[in-house]
């Protein structure tokens, strides 16, 4: 049995570094969701890991500011490869989907607990550069599998 992550790959190459700064405007937006109570910020996250999951990452207004702050800065291109970053933004659309219901639904404190989710996430992503997407995919492929439990 491994415990190392898996992560998806489609083997084409995006810039960590801008990766990482996009997960810090994801932090940052629900960070001042929390302080705010705008409803509309997690519609903004919403339509922004969605454009980032279907592969439209070019229309995502988080990743058009990185890419900016990347070039006015001069941030060096640090390949990493595209999939694990679309399937933690397909994760981000499930939360922030999920969420958005909830809010609406009246159930605040469980909106509140997934966004704390999604901060944590960014977080990591945006200072650490760890991926909580190929963890979970890890995970999912070891559940999918089927595989006896080992008792």
């Amino acid at each position: 049995m491994t415990t190392s992550a898996q992560c998806p790959v489609d083997f084409i190459t995006i810039n960590e570094n801008q990766v990482r700064l996009t997960a810090g405007g994801v932090f940052l937006s629900t960070l001042l969701y929390l302080l705010t109570a705008y409803w509309w910020i997690i519609l903004f996250l919403l339509i922004d890991f969605t454009l980032r999951a279907v592969n439209k990452g070019k229309l995502s207004p988080l990743n058009l500011l990185s890419g900016l702050i990347v070039k006015i800065f001069h941030i060096n291109y640090k390949p990493t490869d595209r999939a694990p970053k679309r399937f933690a933004a397909k994760i981000g659309v499930t939360l922030t989907f999920i969420a958005l219901g909830l809010l609406w639904a009246g159930f605040s404190t469980l909106t509140f607990y997934l966004l704390i989710l999604i901060l944590l996430f960014s977080f990591l992503e945006s200072v650490f550069a760890f991926c909580a997407g190929c963890l979970l995919y890890s995970l999912l492929r070891k559940f999918s599998k089927q595989e006896p439990l080992d008792l």
